[in-house]
């Protein structure tokens, strides 16, 4: 394609030169498609993978046409996790930092009578979790998201996810509260692109809008992960992972590399994490019985390499820009292989080579042979941790330090909240019946 910057593809003088003084002058291959379509007024569905560039896809329109016409709520981004609206909403205040932009982060977890004010003052982008926009939608009264009504683009960032059964309800309350489809442009964004996003894609022509533009970055299996990552598998019996975890992490070749380490659990997370701060390691984690500061302290600790290691739950795993990442284990393997696939994400982007390690008991064997069906590769065993070096260095110690980790959660009652909460809902239930 012969366009090759962002001048040619239609943005406004001004972001441009926002996007220069960023030192972002080459657009990825989704930018190139995309943009232009966008200004054309087309509804859009990009899928490519993560680390391509696809929030400047869509913010980068939306911000052109916003300074054409700078009134009211202009845009609303819907995404699954907190830590990802924070991130976009941080990019579209940078970029639109010289023309006094008003962006509103709308999440769980922070002040909602703050977000009610935030909103009253008719932002022009709304960055926002479907849960806590609904909450606003359904009770902070007209004049807070009455302007919601003239809304000219829906965003769904990371659609696949947003488009199941966790989401349905919240997500179908924030879109009622726009203007129907045919008054607003809809862009959908994935890194996988499910049944789901495919029905919408197979959709009939909605009358009176130009036809709906889908691109989707080389075919969907090379789209699943880069050829710069290395996949690869550790056989570890259950009883004794974290002593192969803490070997791995220490070992000659990682022993200064940013990881990110995924679990199933958030009891796990924070096990892992007590476990290996007592055992010297730099580490932070990420897991939803975190305070929502707390989550953002432990980001912003990882992105500035105060920590060397992040434990998450998949919280994290969603388009999350973390460039530093060099290697991914896959602590716990995940029951969807498009969740391995997010995982893997992590490293390995725009080029940069990654590694990418599961730890695979007797149980996992079934899951990790749908992994490799998915991605349409043979992970090779990984040859940097062996049986003798762990029980002769680590087994005592990382034993010790995993047994006081357990009986200090005891003591502060780790997961009380969570369990009263699930009561509460229990109940709420029952008496519903």
């Amino acid at each position: 394609m012969s366009v090759s910057n962002f001048k040619t593809l239609g943005l406004s003088k001004w972001l441009v030169e926002s996007l220069t003084a960023m030192k972002i002058t080459q657009p990825t291959e989704i930018q190139k498609h995309c943009i232009p379509k966008i200004l054309e007024g087309r509804d859009c569905i990009g899928g490519a993978k993560t680390g391509s560039g696809k929030t400047l896809s869509f913010a980068g329109p939306m911000l052109t046409k916003w300074s054409e016409d700078p009134s009211g709520m202009f845009g609303v981004v819907l995404t699954p996790t907190r830590e990802l609206a924070m991130q976009i909403a941080e990019q579209f205040t940078a970029l639109g930092s010289q023309m006094n932009i008003r962006v509103a982060l709308v999440v769980g977890g922070e002040s909602i009578v703050q977000q009610a004010i935030e909103l009253q003052k008719k932002p022009h982008f709304i960055i926002a979790t479907p849960g806590r926009l609904a909450h606003h939608i359904m009770n902070s009264g007209d004049d807070t998201v009455g302007g919601l009504k003239r809304v000219k683009y829906l965003v769904l960032d990371e659609a696949d996810f947003l488009l199941t059964d966790t989401f349905a309800s919240d997500l179908g309350t924030c879109i009622g509260a726009l203007p129907p489809k045919n008054k607003r442009q809809t862009l959908l964004f994935t890194a996988t692109m499910t049944d789901q996003v495919k029905a919408l894609q197979d959709a009939p022509n909605i009358e009176g809008k130009p036809s709906l533009y889908s691109y989707q970055v080389e075919s969907i299996d090379q789209v699943a992960i880069p050829s710069t990552l290395q996949t690869e598998y550790l056989l570890v019996p259950e009883h004794v992972k974290e002593a192969y975890l803490y070997q791995l992490l220490t070992c000659q070749e990682y022993i200064e590399s940013s990881a990110i380490i995924f679990v199933n659990r958030t009891t796990a997370a924070e096990v892992l994490r007590r476990t290996l701060f007592r055992l010297g390691l730099r580490v932070a984690s990420l897991h939803s019985q975190m305070p929502q500061q707390e989550r953002t302290n432990s980001l912003q600790r990882f992105r500035a390499n105060a920590a060397r290691i992040l434990i998450a739950t998949d919280v994290a795993s969603r388009g999350l820009d973390i460039p530093i990442v060099e290697l991914v284990i896959n602590y716990d393997i995940p029951s969807d292989p498009d969740t391995y696939i997010h995982r893997s994400g992590r490293t390995a982007r725009a080029g940069r080579s990654g590694d990418a390690i599961s730890f695979v008991t007797e149980r996992d064997i079934s899951r990790i042979e749908a992994i490799e069906a998915r991605i349409n590769k043979k992970m090779t065993e990984c040859d940097k941790v062996h049986d003798t070096a762990v029980i002769r260095k680590a087994l005592t110690k990382v034993t010790k330090a995993k047994r006081e980790s357990l009986m200090e959660m005891e003591k502060i009652n780790f997961g009380e909240r969570r369990k009263q909460r699930k009561n509460q809902n229990l109940s709420k239930k029952s008496s519903r019946a």
